[in-house]
This record gives structure tokens, sequence and C-alpha cells, in this order.
């Protein structure tokens, strides 16, 4: 039984490892446009995501020499929650990844119900603070 529960421990350091050494040569950058600002409105309307996608775009060509040494994931949701293909493609990774060592299925979920969270937090912040202008 000890050796059992050695073994699994061992396995998990390793999982751990092995995910840690993917989040080093993982880089990634957020950014936030703002899906009804004059410049992003004329594609937004037609197209959802547009505004992501295009601000995802513009990453990659600012970070383009980091590919050589790392993988780059531009993380791009629009201020209406609209997510870059991209961005859930990381966030579902990591998702997965933290399930194998948790073995709770629901991790995706969690995680990006936190994001969700977090940009609703970012916009209620900004509104506020357009509203204070004494």
């Amino acid at each position: 039984m000890q050796i059992l529960t050695l073994i699994m421990k061992m396995r998990m350091m390793m999982m751990m490892m092995m995910m840690l050494i993917i989040i080093i040569m993982t880089s990634w950058g957020v950014t936030v446009p703002d899906t009804y600002a004059e410049s992003h409105i004329a594609d937004t309307v037609s197209t959802p995501g547009a505004a992501a996608h295009r601000a995802a775009q513009h990453k990659i060509a600012k970070y383009s020499k980091l590919a050589s040494t790392h993988m780059f994931y531009p993380i791009a949701i629009e201020t209406a929650g609209t997510w870059d293909d991209m961005a859930i493609e990381l966030v579902q990774e990591i998702g997965i990844r933290t399930t194998v060592i948790t073995q709770d299925t629901r991790e995706t979920v969690f995680l990006f119900q936190r994001l969700s969270i977090a940009l609703q937090r970012g916009n209620a912040f900004s509104f506020l603070n357009r509203m204070n202008t004494e």
C-alpha cells in the first residue's frame, strides 16, 4: 500500500513539473478591446469577436520575436465578453492540465468563470470611474 501511495505521489509531482515547464515556456499577453469603441464598432456590429481577433493579431505581430523561444498566446476578450479563439484554446488547455492534477472535471469551467468575473469587475470599475468626473 505504501509503495502504491509513493508511486501516486511521484506521478503527481511529475505531472506538476511538466505543467510548470509548459507554463514557463508559454507566454501570454492580455488585452481587452472595447467592443463599442468607435474604432471597432463598424466591425463588431457585423462580426462578433472582430475587436478581440484584431487585438490578438496585433499582439502576435508585436511579440513575434518570442515565437523562436516560447509559445505565445494572446488573450483577447472584448468588453462585451466575446473571446478570441486563441484565448479559448489556452484557457481550455490550462483547465485540462489542471484537471489531470486535481481530478476535478469542472476545472475548465471554473477558470472561465473566474476570468469572466474579472472582466465584469473591470467593466464595472471603468464604468464607475467614468461617472465620477467632478
